[in-house]
């Protein structure tokens, strides 16, 4: 009775419930409070507090005399009785996904409240019904999560509130996207440049496996323990230091992508010391030549108005966009390729690593951080969750399934194409090998399309990973506040002042590749791999939920991730050092 959303709903199966006991002419139309079987009585306990115990054997003849009664009057009742008839046809659209009962000495119903939640828990840690989660309040007994004893972790509840109105499957599934795809994918040619066709066609396959399973893995425990963000799981699996530190991985990772954005922006429009821009191929030169005021513009006229919305479900529009114009590049880059493969004019690619020297050794060691950075999208899962219209975890990880195939196909056409097209001549960042003739027909124009689509591209993603960071600080500054689609007010302030601090960084550091390989090693991999893998063992360990399977998984996801991150500094320190030299 407790797993049923609709308050009427529980209502008429308690009274149909009921009348297995007593006869439909004798029914009571009052709540049972609670009712629980044991082994030699049977007792009931009704609102005013009426209580009736009478030995088992006894009991069983007006059981089954009233059971016969009841399932004889039982069609007239469903004829004449419309509610009997929606209650009964609710029940049957009714996903099947819910546990066995326990199999222990008694079993408790218990009352709901308005928010359905049991009045009077046997378990410490609070599920959220149906309507929020596919998690079954009966699966605590099986799991072993209403034990006596625990941390107190398990006190920590938040509430995830109704999901009334939100965005559909196919809108967070353009907002999860659009949280993957970004810079990161200018650099994944030279990624293959690097690690061959064949590794790295497999390594972009792996990582977009592991990451969802890390999203499962995520929402499932996040929906367990009713956590509205990334760092509230985290603080119930790993305590308040590692939720710190997390948040401080948010704000980094998210921040320097941000910043990496308004460069390629600024690289692509005004030019740079490698490329022409194209407004200088359009108009010569102006003030447009300045990138800090170019990009300022931008900003001004295009961004802040997106970045100040307060809800993601609103950028659904211009995420969907977004991932149309990098559906785009990439249908031009496979164009592209396929016209010169078959003309011939593609130099043969490498397909397997290159270990003849110490400057490719080290450049192996740095590429495996910037791979896995192209997957993070961890730190959006909770509010794109929270967002979600009838949410569950089940739409959730149809979700995260339907975006990472997505990523898959989008990442490994432009990463084959774009190594295809420019060979060794590939840039890190390929936007940069579009200045050029292409050899084909009409290469002017895909050279505009290409950029000025991808520009686009990056206009419209950058809300959507600004509104993570934006909640990421106000959570870690003003703990415990209301939240800011509450406070517009705090919500304008922080917009301005992050607007601020990105456009500052955007001047002051020329290069994006440093920044890829150094967010990728440390705070990227701790996002996407480091955490999840941490928090699933953790709680599954408390929570006894689990497989053998997911447990090796778990483990072979924190090993891996800890040895990427590692070796990844150390080939970022040494090829600085190289450099330097």
């Amino acid at each position: 009775i407790s797993l049923l959303p609709n308050p009427k709903i529980q209502i008429q199966i308690q009274t149909i419930s009921f009348s297995l006991f007593l006869s439909p002419t004798r029914q009571e139309e009052r709540p049972i409070e609670t009712l629980t079987l044991n082994p030699r009585y049977t007792r009931f306990d009704f609102s005013n507090n009426l209580s009736l115990s009478v030995e088992k054997k006894k009991v069983a003849f007006f059981v089954f005399f009233d059971l016969g009664l009841s399932v004889s009057l039982f069609p007239l009742y469903f004829l004449f009785n419309r509610e009997l008839r929606g209650c009964l046809y609710q029940i049957w659209r009714m996903d099947s996904s819910y546990s066995v009962i326990s199999k222990s000495s008694y079993v408790e119903l218990q009352k709901q409240t308005n928010n359905g939640i049991p009045g009077k828990p046997r378990t410490k840690l609070l599920l959220p019904s149906d309507e929020e989660s596919f998690v079954n309040d009966f699966d605590d007994s099986r799991n072993g999560v209403g034990d006596e004893e625990g941390d107190d972790l398990d006190f920590i509840v938040a509430d995830f509130g109704k999901s009334n109105q939100g965005s559909g499957i196919y809108g967070a599934v353009f907002n999860l996207t659009t949280s993957i795809i970004g810079a990161g994918i200018m650099a994944l040619p030279a990624t293959m440049k690097v690690l061959g066709l064949i590794l790295g066609f497999v390594l972009i396959i792996l990582m977009g496996i592991l990451s969802e399973i890390s999203v499962e893995l995520l929402i499932r425990f996040s929906v367990l323990y009713k956590s509205r963000s990334y760092g509230e799981v985290v603080q119930f699996a790993l305590g308040k230091t590692a939720r710190v530190l997390s948040e401080i991985c948010i704000i980094v990772n998210n921040g320097g992508v941000l910043v990496v954005y308004l460069i390629i922006m600024g690289d692509v429009m005004s030019g740079s010391l490698h490329h022409i821009g194209v407004l200088d191929q359009w108009l010569g030169n102006g003030f447009w030549d300045h990138r800090k005021v170019l990009i300022l513009i931008v900003m001004v006229i295009f961004l802040a108005p997106l970045c100040a919305l307060n809800k993601i479900d609103s950028l659904s529009l211009t995420s969907a966009a977004s991932v149309a114009l990098a559906v785009v590049f990439v249908v031009v880059c496979f164009v592209v390729a396929t016209i010169k493969l078959i003309e011939g004019t593609i130099d043969p690619p490498r397909m397997t690593p290159d270990f003849g020297s110490k400057k490719a050794i080290l450049d192996l060691l740095v590429v495996i951080p910037i791979m896995s950075n192209a997957y993070v999208c961890h730190f959006n899962v909770q509010p794109i969750y929270n967002e979600l219209e009838g949410r569950s975890p089940h739409k959730m990880n149809r979700v995260g399934r339907i975006t990472t195939a997505i990523c898959v196909v989008v990442y490994a056409s432009t990463a084959i194409s774009g190594y295809l097209l420019f060979g060794i001549d590939t840039e890190a960042d390929i936007l940069t090998n579009f200045d050029q003739d292409l050899g084909i027909r009409f290469s002017s124009a895909v050279n505009y399309i290409v950029r000025i689509g991808y520009i686009l591209h990056l206009v419209l993603v950058f809300p959507v990973i600004h509104f993570s960071l934006r909640e990421t600080v106000n959570t870690l500054l003003f703990e415990g506040s209301p939240p800011l689609a509450e406070s517009k007010k705090r919500s304008l302030g922080l917009t301005v002042i992050l607007l601020a601090l990105i456009y500052i960084g955007s001047t002051m550091i020329p290069n994006i590749w440093t920044a890829f390989k150094f967010t990728g090693a440390t705070s990227a991999v701790s996002l996407g791999f480091t955490f999840p893998a941490l928090i699933a063992l953790r709680l599954g360990k408390e929570t006894n939920s689990l497989s053998f399977v997911e447990r090796a998984v778990s483990w072979l996801m924190l090993i891996l991730a800890v040895v990427v991150s590692v070796v990844g500094t150390i080939g970022n320190i040494y090829s600085m050092e190289s450099k330097s030299d």
